[in-house]
């Protein structure tokens, strides 16, 4: 194998893997996929490190290593990305598709997502089916749903706008507790708390935390601690908002 195919091929494994570890994919997955493909496409043996935010991969072929090196900017949950980048690796692997196939294929991925409106609406729905299976009636239910539905709304345009995850999930925590929060002020329904807690429940970090101790279970220590630490800076973000909702309002969710 010549250099610049070595170096074509390294490129490809490096944005596979890239595209794995912005879109959500747990550490030992993109290991495993990244030197699967550097194999299926003709290399001898592919090693990866990865941070929360980069990776370094070093493709050898006949003892001559290229190493690279890339940042991975969180691009948000996309099973869609990791699903098609794992159909591409097993077409290869088959011998479907040859190296210009993979490249062809990995350009056109695009991270398509659901309607706004669509997302907003079933959340809130989602959120206020939980007030309702704790003992709410339909007065909560609606509170919860309007709670929710604009809270989603706001984390989504905050997002859009390529804030700090952070500061997003504490405005909108902010946002949905002080709604939710009225119902509570003028006592609508049979538990009008039950509706401050459920509201908010569209922020809890589940998918980092699992990521986090998949990871560290798989090996990946450094990488399931960073991620940990992220899914709890994010809680407490939310914990703040809520309490500044409540402090703001009077109306202490807990009492």
């Amino acid at each position: 194998m010549s250099e610049p195919v070595q170096r074509e091929i390294s490129r490809l494994v490096s944005h596979a893997g890239q595209m794995l570890l912005q879109h959500g994919a747990e550490s030992k997955l993109v290991s495993d996929i990244c030197c699967r493909l550097g194999e299926a496409l003709g290399l001898d043996s592919v090693e990866i490190s990865l941070s929360a935010s980069s990776m370094v991969i070093t493709t050898i072929t006949h003892q001559h290593c290229i190493t690279t090196a890339r940042r991975c900017p969180d691009r948000g949950i996309n099973m869609r990305i990791i699903t098609e980048i794992q159909r591409i690796l097993i077409m290869a692997e088959k011998d479907l598709i040859d190296r210009d196939g993979v490249n062809k294929r990995l350009a056109r991925l695009s991270p398509e997502r659901y309607n706004r409106w669509l997302v907003a609406v079933m959340v809130g729905l989602s959120c206020a089916s939980f007030s309702r299976l704790s003992g709410g009636d339909i007065a909560v239910f609606i509170i919860t749903f309007l709670a929710s539905f604009v809270g989603m709304l706001v984390r989504q345009e905050i997002g859009h706008r390529q804030f700090n995850p952070l500061l997003n999930f504490g405005i909108t925590a902010f946002v949905t507790t002080l709604i939710s929060s009225l119902g509570a002020m003028q006592q609508i329904g049979n538990q009008p708390y039950l509706a401050m807690a459920s509201s908010v429940l569209m922020l809890v970090p589940g998918f980092p935390l699992i990521n986090a101790v998949s990871d560290m279970v798989k090996g990946y220590v450094n990488m399931g601690i960073a991620r940990w630490v992220f899914a709890s800076l994010l809680t407490l973000a939310t914990s703040l908002g809520i309490v500044g909702a409540m402090n703001m309002t009077g109306v202490w969710g807990w009492l």
